[in-house]
């Protein structure tokens, strides 16, 4: 693929942007982010309206550290195209890390109007929830999360924990069981489980 890819390096400036931006996802991916980082530049000199291109720079500056430099990049790239769905996502991913949860929030609401079924959107709804500390919020999301993903044993577990902080120790209990049914090793449902027996 890469190799491919650098055969169109040469071309006009929109195939140059298209190419260096897979190249720069690649390398990402790969996590070679200087690699990353010099095709993600040059995809944005080739074509600065290129949403994709502006994406990938902000992730390898997100990945380098600077979340602010980053929301900056994704939200040039959702000025030149609203429905960027991974710009949207990532920049809530951003604001989250710079603990600017309301809009975080806002981020991950707009994207779940866009995909309402996207787990990893729930999930960091849910999450954004649980920060603000609304345990009522965050299981309503958890809960249409596990209609989406109904075996994760990791989303089950959060719901059982959420549910006994909430002092509901049979709905816990059914979550936590769903859980180590899915994923029998994990040390912190067989702990919870244990505990419960013994009560």
């Amino acid at each position: 693929a890469l190799e491919t890819l650098k055969m169109f390096e040469k071309k006009d400036s929109r195939v140059k942007s298209a190419a260096a931006t897979n190249l720069s996802f690649l390398y990402y991916l790969g996590n070679e982010l200087e690699q990353a980082t010099n095709y993600a530049d040059l995809a944005v000199n080739s074509d600065r309206y290129n949403p994709a291109a502006l994406t990938n720079k902000g992730n390898t500056v997100f990945a380098n550290g600077d979340c602010e430099k980053a929301a900056e990049f994704y939200k040039e790239a959702l000025r030149n195209d609203s429905l960027c769905t991974e710009a949207l996502y990532n920049l809530g991913l951003a604001y989250k890390k710079l603990n600017r949860i309301d809009e975080a929030l806002d981020c991950f609401l707009k994207l779940h109007a866009i995909l309402p079924n996207s787990a990893q959107v729930l999930y960091q709804l849910a999450s954004i929830y649980q920060i603000m500390e609304d345990p009522n919020q965050a299981i309503e999301w958890l809960l249409q999360l596990i209609s989406v993903v109904p075996t994760d044993p990791h989303i089950l577990s959060k719901l059982g924990n959420l549910y006994d902080t909430e002092g509901d120790k049979s709905q816990a209990f059914h979550y936590y069981c769903e859980s180590y049914r899915y994923f029998p090793s994990n040390i912190e449902v067989i702990e919870w489980l244990g505990a419960y027996y013994i009560d």
